[in-house]
């Protein structure tokens, strides 16, 4: 159900509490100090001080929540809540879990966790960096207040102590723009097989794009809120990319596009040819963007030589092959497409796909199981450049 900042509170505290006699300082909700939504280039920074110290990885147990809502500027109408949440088993990181809120008269949304980064400064601070696009959010302003909530069973307070805190008291309101990224920077090593990270993240990537199916595929990946990666081949840009449009929606969507040759040749042998074919589609890519300049690059078939990893960084790419290939390509179904890359998913994963060069339509299938699964299995998505750590450049 859509419902304004407070009424998607209401859900949480909606029934009467019960009270209980005086016997010990009375549990309660976390009390804000301070915090802050801004848009930072692609992302969004959440920062909350508190009044005292807190463990998040202690809020459940304490029946506790700490949360950010947020609201559509105009109707009010809720988004949804992204709430801090403990490390997952094993870890030692925060988590951000987020619940959209319900259609009209239907219940919230089942919660999933998000890729984020979060960070803490103080015993009494948090802050929490996301794309808007993982939380379902164009870049287009919103109304938030941050929120914490005692559950019903330990909410015992004689005194009446309210079981949940609003702050600020009145939606603040969060101008979001649709950021201009003009590049990243290639960092680290000049090639990259594959990672192993402590993190449940995973990167997806599509090759040999844009193609006619490539709405499709934003258009899912949107709707499940994650974000990938996109190598596209130069010559198909003129022809499949709408004038630009695939690609500036493609950066506003906030995933990432890397450069994957002009004509799909080979060009192991690097020199010249491979020069040409890397910086005409650099140049295309930047064309169709309004100024975006990559710093990733796929060669063909994951053809590489040392000589061509070196022209490459060369030329400021980073070099990215995979370590899960489902060969969709082949056509194998798409029940075998999801099977591999279930069977192989690991923390840290490259997963290449394919949005063009043939019917996608089995790979486009296989997408919805493949995400819910991974999300279950505690997996977030991620970009390359968020994989690897590497900063986007904006004008």
């Amino acid at each position: 159900m859509r419902v304004v900042l407070v009424g998607l509170m209401a859900a949480v505290i909606a029934a009467p509490l019960a009270h209980a006699s005086f016997r010990a300082p009375a549990p309660a909700p976390l009390e804000v100090q301070t915090a802050s939504l801004r848009q930072s280039g692609q992302d969004l920074v959440w920062s909350v001080e508190l009044r005292a110290p807190f463990s998040p990885g202690a809020l459940r147990a304490a029946g506790r929540s700490l949360c950010l809502v947020i609201a559509h500027v105009g109707d009010g109408a809720g988004s949804g809540q992204l709430c801090l949440i403990g490390p997952r088993p094993g870890g030692r990181t925060p988590q951000l879990q987020y619940r959209p809120a319900g259609g009209t008269g239907g219940a919230a949304g089942e919660p999933s966790t998000i890729a984020g980064r979060v960070s803490r400064a103080s015993p009494r601070q948090l802050t929490a960096i996301f794309l808007p696009s993982a939380i379902g959010l164009a870049y287009t302003s919103v109304r938030w207040q941050v929120t914490s909530t005692l559950a019903r069973s330990h909410c015992v307070t004689p005194q009446a102590a309210p079981c949940v805190t609003l702050w600020p008291a009145t939606g603040a309101l969060a101008r979001l723009h649709t950021p201009r990224p003009s590049g990243c920077t290639a960092t680290g090593p000049a090639f990259i097989p594959g990672i192993t990270t402590p993190r449940r993240e995973i990167a997806l990537t599509f090759d040999d794009g844009p193609w006619y199916q490539t709405p499709q595929f934003l258009a899912l990946l949107k709707r499940y809120r994650v974000a990938a990666t996109f190598f596209e081949i130069g010559e198909h840009i003129s022809q499949y990319g709408e004038g630009g449009a695939i690609e500036r929606r493609m950066l506003a969507d906030g995933d990432m596009i890397g450069d994957h040759t002009w004509s799909h040749i080979n060009v192991t042998g690097a020199g010249p040819l491979a020069a040409g074919q890397i910086e005409e589609t650099a140049d295309a890519i930047r064309q169709a963007t309004g100024g975006f300049t990559p710093c990733l690059f796929r060669a063909p078939d994951g053809n590489v030589s040392p000589a061509l990893i070196a022209e490459a960084r060369s030329l400021g790419f980073t070099t990215i092959q995979w370590d899960i290939d489902p060969r969709d390509w082949a056509l194998p179904g798409s029940g075998e497409i999801e099977g591999n890359v279930l069977a192989n998913a690991h923390p840290g994963a490259i997963v290449i796909m394919h949005d063009g060069g043939g019917d996608r339509s089995q790979t486009l299938a296989a997408l919805p199981d493949i995400i819910d699964t991974l999300r279950r299995r505690g997996y977030t998505f991620v970009t390359i450049t968020q994989l690897l750590g590497m900063q986007l450049i904006y004008r």
